[in-house]
């Protein structure tokens, strides 16, 4: 036998003996878990964990909810009105930490957009869901983007009630224009009588089931809720009514998509909205992340103390 192979032997008979003496653990001692270990020093940490939501093929970060208050003029307006809001506007100082959008009349968006400071946004009110063609009396998507106008409003009540717009419609409508690089305002909302039968939910959850059904990217999505009910009859939803929707909303977008679309996703309050009312229901509601005026938004003095609401 060489002298190698005996200092080997030794070696590891030396080993054994060691291993031998040692304590057996304690049955007691918690597991190892690198996983739930502190780095040591000069060890890198673990890089930070983004939420993100996938729907469809694309997928979003959860920013944190701005502030947003939406002006829709219906079928109102003039020159000098226009004239009139857009210095109210134009006069606010700096960003109020609120996002502020209006939407006037098809006839007069360029001008509203001309007068406008730039972080103001200029929404239209509807539009088609085809890129042209003999559509007449229709508003494309391009035509829109070429006036320098960013924001759409779909599905508003008056939409469906009057022009008999479906469900599927303003699925279409809303996927549609933010395909094609729009940010939208998708309006949900139950009649009195749905309310009374206790169906509000049902109604809501249908209409916003319909847009997502045709929608796949979330990115660029404002649900405004208003209930029809409270939509210029001077009726208001108290803070309670107000906020209990917008939180069910909130949970059933969680558990359509995901935790992180429900965190993302502003969800404004429309009905009746006022210089008089908004402070209170910003106040008294968590889930309401801005408005959607309708008639005070016509009025200058009061849209401007409305979106201060949040100060």
């Amino acid at each position: 036998m060489g002298i190698a192979s005996s200092t080997s032997k030794k070696a590891a008979a030396a080993a054994a003996a060691a291993a031998a003496a040692a304590p057996a653990p304690s049955s007691n001692a918690p597991a190892s878990n690198p996983a739930t270990q502190a780095p040591t020093v000069g060890s890198a940490a673990p890089a930070p964990t983004v939420t993100t939501t996938v729907v469809g093929n694309s997928k979003m970060a959860a920013p944190p909810r701005k502030f947003l208050v939406g002006g829709n003029w219906k079928m109102n307006g003039s020159r000098s009105l226009v004239d009139s809001i857009a210095k109210s506007l134009n006069e606010l100082s700096g960003d109020q930490g609120t996002e502020i959008v209006v939407a006037p009349p098809s006839v007069l968006l360029e001008v509203v957009r001309g007068v406008l400071k730039s972080d103001i946004g200029v929404a239209a009110q509807n539009i088609y869901s085809e890129k042209s063609g003999a559509y007449t009396g229709e508003i494309s998507v391009d035509m829109l983007k070429d006036l320098g106008i960013q924001w759409v409003i779909t599905g508003h009540s008056e939409r469906r009630e009057y022009f008999k717009e479906t469900d599927d419609d303003v699925g279409k409508k809303t996927a549609f224009a933010v395909e094609n690089g729009m940010k939208v305002i998708a309006c949900v909302g139950e009649k009195l009588n749905e309310r009374e039968a206790n169906e509000t939910k049902a109604v809501v959850f249908r209409q916003l089931q319909a847009i997502i059904d045709h929608v796949r990217d979330w990115n660029n999505i404002v649900i405004a809720y208003e209930p029809v009910w409270a939509i210029g009859t001077g009726k208001v939803a108290t803070p309670a009514q107000a906020q209990e929707v917008h939180a069910e909303i909130r949970t059933w977008i969680s558990s359509h998509l995901s935790p992180a679309a429900a965190d993302s996703t502003r969800i404004l309050y429309g009905g009746s909205v006022s210089a008089a009312n908004c402070k209170e229901l910003r106040k008294e509601c968590p889930d309401v992340d801005g408005f959607l005026v309708g008639g005070a938004s016509l009025k200058p003095s009061d849209f401007s103390t409305i979106c201060q609401t949040k100060h």
